[in-house]
């Protein structure tokens, strides 16, 4: 079995640069209102939220000083070329949770991390995922991006031999 992030491995598909991290983790801050998908909102609110989420992100990659500095080695282009995000919910409680209702919030947070220079774009191209699991139970609550570098072709897991 493959693990999911293989942290001895370096991941090769980085943009040129020295100091490139092979996987990055971007925390948003816990108590951060999310957005589900089961939420019927107003889209007033739900612009407000996803503004919120997507700043949220950017700024948490604005303050971490070793991947700045791997931002500002990669410039002018992004850190990662391709990249494989896995988003992690730290619910509030222990109740039962499906994660997939949280996408909208994951996908405000990847905007972010694309408004910050880590990604290009979050287009089928550059990006596989978020693959969204569970994580511990955080006051709160809270979501976490784990962002790996992908090889220019490179599909993680073998998506091929479940497309064909």
């Amino acid at each position: 079995m493959t693990a999911l992030f293989d942290l001895a491995t370096p991941a090769p598909g980085l943009a040129p640069g020295a100091g490139t991290p092979p996987l990055i983790t971007i925390a948003l801050p816990a108590g951060l209102p999310l957005l589900n998908s089961n939420q019927r909102l107003h889209h007033r609110p739900k612009a407000k939220l996803t503004a919120a989420l997507r700043a949220a992100a950017m700024e948490a990659v604005s303050e971490d000083p070793a991947l700045m500095a791997a931002l500002a080695a990669a410039k002018p282009g992004p850190l990662y070329t391709r990249a494989h995000i896995l988003g992690i919910l730290h619910p509030p409680t222990r109740r039962r949770a499906d994660p997939a209702n949280w996408y909208p919030s994951f996908k405000a947070a990847v905007d972010g991390i694309v408004d910050a220079g880590v990604l290009e774009d979050d287009d089928h191209t550059r990006v596989i995922g978020p693959d969204m699991r569970i994580g511990t139970v955080v006051k709160g609550g809270r979501i976490v991006l784990v962002v790996r570098g992908l090889e220019p072709g490179e599909q993680w897991p073998n998506l091929q031999a479940v497309a064909s």
